[in-house]
C-alpha cells in the first residue's frame, strides 16, 4: 500500500513517533522532513540536507543534518543546535541513524558524491559525540536488538551486515562480527530495523524488497515493494504491526513509476517502540 505518493529524490529515516501516532521521514536530497498521521501530510524544508531523527517529546525531534544535530519543534518550527556534526567537512552529509535503548543516538556520515571511504558512525550520548567506526563509504542499517544486547550496521558497498555486542552503557564491547553476507546474492543492504522478537528487517537497495533475518542470521521472509530503490523500514501503526518503507527516485529506471514514494505494509510481526532520545 502507498502511504504517501509524494516523490522523494532520496527518501530515508522513517520514524514512528509513539506519542503522536505519526510517521516522520526525510527526503535527504530535497532537504525536507515529512509527517503523516494517517489522515494528513505536512512537510518542512531546511537549508541543508537532513536525514534521520529521534523523538524527544510530542512535537519535538532531534534531527541530524549535514553539519549538526539540532532539536526541532514541529509546532513553532524553532531550531536549537545541540552539537556540530562534521561541520568542518562540507563534502560530507549525514545518512542513516537511530536512537539506542539508552537514549543515545547513532548517526552515520558519508561523502555527498558517494565516493571514498571517509564516512563514520558516531554516537551522541550524554552531551558528547563520539566516533565509533570510520573508513566507511555508505553507513547504513543502524538498528538495535531488544534489550540492547547488540547493534547492527553496514557499509552498503561491502554487502555485509555486521553485529556488535554492546556493554551495559550501550558502547561497543567487542569487534563487529559478520551477521549476514549478501555478497553471494548481489544484494545491497540499506536501512534496517529490529522487531520485538529480535528479527532484523533490511531494505535492499535495487531489489525492491525488505528482507527479514532471524537473530542467528537465517533468512526468514521478504516483503516485495513496488519500487526498486527501497531505503529504510520502520515499524509503527496500531500494535506496531505495520512496516513503513521509504524509497528513492534518484537514478531509478524510467519504468519504476512508484520510485520515491513511501509505503505501508501490514505484517504478522510486532516492532519495537522507537527509543526516546535523552539530551
Amino acid at each position: 500500500m502507498i502511504l504517501s505518493d509524494t516523490i522523494c529524490r532520496l527518501g530515508e529515516g522513517p520514524l514512528w513517533h509513539p506519542e503522536e501516532g505519526a510517521l516522520y521521514w526525510f527526503d535527504i536530497l530535497g532537504k525536507k522532513l515529512f509527517r503523516h498521521d494517517g489522515q494528513r501530510q505536512r512537510h518542512w524544508t531546511f537549508d541543508e540536507h537532513v536525514s534521520a531523527a529521534g523523538w524527544l517529546a510530542e512535537g519535538r525531534l532531534l534531527i541530524a543534518s549535514e553539519s549538526r544535530l539540532f532539536t526541532f519543534d514541529t509546532v513553532t518550527e524553532a531550531e536549537e543546535e545541540v552539537i556540530p556534526l562534521e561541520a568542518d567537512r562540507p563534502e560530507m552529509r549525514s545518512n542513516d541513524g537511530r536512537a539506542d535503548p539508552w537514549g543515545g543516538f547513532w548517526i552515520g556520515t558519508m561523502r555527498k558524491d558517494e565516493t571514498g571511504a571517509e564516512g563514520r558512525i558516531y554516537r551522541y550520548y550524554q552531551g558528547a559525540l563520539t566516533v565509533l567506526y570510520e573508513g566507511l563509504r555508505i553507513p547504513n542499517a543502524i538498528a538495535f536488538a531488544p534489550g540492547g544486547a547488540y547493534a547492527y550496521f553496514t557499509d552498503t558497498p561491502s554487502r555485509k551486515i555486521l553485529r556488535v555486542t554492546l556493554d551495559a552503557d550501550g558502547w561497543p564491547a567487542a569487534e563487529p562480527e559478520l551477521f549476514v553476507d549478501l555478497g553471494p546474492e548481489g544484494l545491497n543492504p540499506d536501512g534496517a530495523v529490529v522487531d520485538a522478537q529480535g528479527n532484523l528487517w533490511n531494505a535492499q537497495w535495487g531489489a525492491g524488497r525488505v528482507a527479514c533475518y532471524a537473530p542467528d542470521g537465517r533468512f526468514m521472509t521478504a516483503i516485495g515493494l513496488a519500487a526498486g530503490q527501497v531505503s529504510c523500514p520502520a515499524f509503527g501503526g496500531p500494535g506496531l504491526a505495520t512496516l513503513y518503507v521509504t524509497s528513492a527516485a534518484k537514478d531509478a529506471p524510467e519504468d519504476d513509476q512508484l520510485a520515491g514514494m513511501t509505503f505501508n505494509v501490514p505484517t504478522g510481526f510486532k516492532g519495537q517502540e522507537a527509543h526516546r532520545v535523552r539530551l
